[in-house]
C-alpha cells in the first residue's frame, strides 16, 4: 500500500492493512508520512482560519468606527463690558460711557467632527480691529490648540458697545483692547471645555417686516450735496414723508438661517442665527448695550426654557449679515413712527426675530453627525487714498473749526480725510469660508451691501449659505461698484469707507473660489 493509498483508505481498513503482523518498520514509516500530512494539513487550515477571522475583526471595527462617529459641541459666553468713563463706538462724536444697561459678551461655539475643530465667535462690539482678533485667537489657539484659521470671529455691529477700533471722533482705550484679546480667547478655551456628544440641524425662517433698504434715490432737481462738496444720486435715510423720494435704491434679504445644536438627549446647547439688519439702537444716553442681538439671545434663551446653571450651558448668538445698506425704519411711511421709551424698539425687533427663528427651529431634522472643513485667505486691496487737492481743502476746513471737536458733516469728513491721507496704498483682509456638512458660512471684514450675500447664497455650491459681516477684522463698508456711482453715505471715503471701488467685486470671486475649494474637498 502506497503512501496515497493510505490516505485514501478508510481507517478501518487502514488498521487491517497495517498490522502486527506487518512489518514494523513499514509501520513506522506510513505512521510517520500520516502524521506529517496530517500537521501540514491541520497548519494549512488554521492559517486560514486565522486569515479569516482577522478580516472579519477588520471588518468589523472599520463598520464599527463609521457607525460610532461621534460629533461634539459646546458654547460659552465671557463678558465684555467696557470701563465706565471710556468710549462708546458707532457715533460721529465720542460718547463717554455713563452706565452699563445690560452687559455686552462674546459669544462662542465650537463644533468637532473628530478630526476638525470650528469657532464660531461673535462680541457685542460696532467693529474690532484684525490685530486685537488676531492676538485672541493666537491666544485661544495656545490654550486648545485649535487653528486660528479655523476660528470665525465678527462684530455684531451695536452702536452703544465699547470702542474697539478708531472710527471718526471714538478712540480705544488700550487696556479695553488687551482685556479684549484675554475675554475673547477666554470664550474660545470656555466652549472647547464644555464639548460633549451633539447633533446639529439648520433651517431657514423669513422675517421680512424688519429690513428696509436705507438708501433711496430722490426726484431729479434738488442738488444731493456731499461732505466733499459734490453730488450724490441717493441720499440714506430719506426722511419720512419726504416728498422727494422715489424709490430704494437696492432690495433686503428677509432670511434668517437658524443653526441649532442640542446635545445627543435633545437638550438645547447653541442657536446661531443670521439676519441682515444693521442695528436697532434707541438706547439712553452714554448707555452700554448689546442692542437687539443681545436681546435676541436672552429670548431664544427664554423661549427654549434653557438656564444657564446647567452643562453644558445654553448659548444663543446672532451674528449679522449683509446689512451694510439695510435698517428697520420703514421709509415708505408717510409720518414717523412715535416715539418710544429707550430700549422698547430693540426689544420689539428682538422678539419679532426670535419669534421667527424659534417657528425656524420647530423644523429642524437634526444629524448626529457632520463633517467640518475650512478655508481662509488674504486679499489685497487698494485704497482711495485723497488727492492733494482734497487734502488741501480738508486742511482749510479744519484749521477753520471752532475746537478739536468736529461738529459739521463737512468738518468730521475733513478730519477723516487728513487720517487717510497716511494709510498704505494697499492692505490685507482675511476672506473665510466654514461648510457644516451642506451649509455655508461666509466671511468678510466689512459692512457687506446686501446685493452682495443675495448674490452669494444665490451662486453657492452650498444650500443654504450665509454670510457674516465685520469678521475677522475692520476694513468700512464694502458697497458695489453700482453703488460707489450713486454715491450716499456708506461711499463716502473716510476710516469707515476707504477700499478700492472694485472691492466687492475681488471679494466675491474670492468667496465664490473658497466655496469651491470646499465643495470640491467635501468628505461626508
Amino acid at each position: 500500500m502506497n503512501k496515497r493509498e493510505i490516505f485514501n483508505t478508510p481507517q478501518a481498513e487502514l488498521s487491517r492493512s497495517v498490522g502486527p503482523e506487518s512489518d514494523p518498520f513499514m509501520a513506522f514509516g506510513l505512521l510517520r508520512t500520516f502524521c506529517l500530512k496530517f500537521f501540514k494539513t491541520g497548519f494549512a487550515f488554521l492559517h486560514l482560519s486565522i486569515l479569516l477571522i482577522s478580516q472579519f475583526l477588520i471588518d468589523t471595527q472599520v463598520g464599527f468606527a463609521q457607525a460610532s462617529k461621534v460629533f461634539r459641541a459646546g458654547a460659552a459666553t465671557s463678558v465684555i463690558s467696557p470701563a465706565i468713563g471710556t468710549s462708546i463706538n458707532g457715533n460721529m462724536k465720542d460718547v463717554l460711557i455713563k452706565q452699563i444697561h445690560d452687559d455686552t459678551h462674546a459669544r462662542c461655539i465650537v463644533l468637532d467632527d473628530g478630526k476638525t475643530k470650528l469657532v464660531l465667535l461673535t462680541v457685542d462690539l460696532c467693529m474690532i480691529y484684525r490685530e486685537e482678533l488676531d492676538a485672541a485667537k493666537k491666544r485661544a489657539h495656545d490654550l486648545t490648540g485649535i487653528p486660528v484659521e479655523n476660528m470665525m470671529m465678527s462684530a455684531t455691529h451695536t452702536h452703544s458697545g465699547g470702542t474697539a477700533c478708531s472710527v471718526f471722533q471714538s478712540d480705544p482705550d488700550q487696556d479695553y483692547l488687551k482685556f479684549l484679546r484675554v475675554r475673547i480667547a477666554d470664550a474660545v478655551v470656555r466652549a472647547n471645555n464644555n464639548l460633549v456628544p451633539a447633533r446639529i440641524g439648520w433651517a431657514v425662517g423669513n422675517e421680512p417686516s424688519q429690513v428696509f433698504n436705507r438708501r433711496w434715490k430722490m426726484k431729479p432737481g434738488k442738488p444731493l450735496m456731499n461732505p466733499f462738496g459734490t453730488e450724490d444720486r441717493v441720499k440714506m435715510n430719506p426722511g419720512m414723508g419726504n416728498p422727494d423720494r422715489l424709490e430704494p435704491a437696492g432690495p433686503v434679504d428677509p432670511g434668517l438661517p437658524v443653526i441649532s445644536i442640542q446635545s445627543a438627549e435633545g437638550r438645547p446647547i447653541a442657536i446661531l442665527a443670521n439676519y441682515s439688519l444693521h442695528y436697532v439702537g434707541g438706547t439712553a444716553p452714554g448707555e452700554i448695550s448689546a442692542d437687539y442681538f443681545g436681546m435676541f439671545a436672552q429670548r431664544m434663551e427664554e423661549l427654549l426654557e434653557s438656564k444657564e446653571d446647567r452643562f453644558p450651558p445654553f448659548v444663543a448668538m446672532l451674528s449679522n449679515g449683509t446689512s451694510g445698506n439695510i435698517n428697520n425704519i420703514n421709509w415708505f411711511a408717510n409720518e414717523p413712527a412715535p416715539a418710544l421709551p429707550p430700549y422698547t424698539k430693540m426689544r420689539q425687533v428682538a422678539n419679532i426675530v426670535a419669534a421667527e427663528a424659534y417657528k425656524t427651529y420647530q423644523n429642524i431634522k437634526y444629524n448626529n453627525w457632520i463633517s467640518l472643513s475650512s478655508v481662509q485667505k488674504e486679499i489685497i486691496l487698494g485704497v482711495r487714498l485723497p488727492a492733494q487737492k482734497e487734502i488741501e481743502r480738508a486742511k482749510d476746513i479744519v484749521a477753520k473749526a471752532n475746537g478739536p471737536i468736529m461738529n459739521t458733516a463737512e468738518e468730521i469728513y475733513a478730519r477723516e480725510t487728513l487720517l487717510i491721507k497716511d494709510f498704505p496704498k494697499q492692505v490685507p483682509l482675511i476672506i473665510q469660508a466654514f461648510r457644516l456638512g451642506d451649509l455655508a458660512i461666509t466671511a468678510a471684514p466689512c459692512e457687506i451691501f446686501v446685493e452682495i450675500g443675495l448674490d452669494i447664497k444665490e451662486k453657492s455650491p452650498f444650500k443654504p449659505t450665509f454670510t457674516t459681516s465685520l469678521a475677522n477684522g475692520y476694513n468700512g463698508y464694502l458697497p458695489t461698484p453700482e453703488h460707489h456711482q450713486l454715491g450716499g453715505y456708506e461711499t463716502w471715503r473716510a476710516r469707515s469707507s476707504y477700499l478700492e471701488v472694485e472691492a466687492s467685486t475681488k471679494i466675491s470671486n474670492l468667496i465664490f473660489e473658497l466655496l469651491q475649494k470646499l465643495k470640491k474637498e467635501q468628505v461626508d
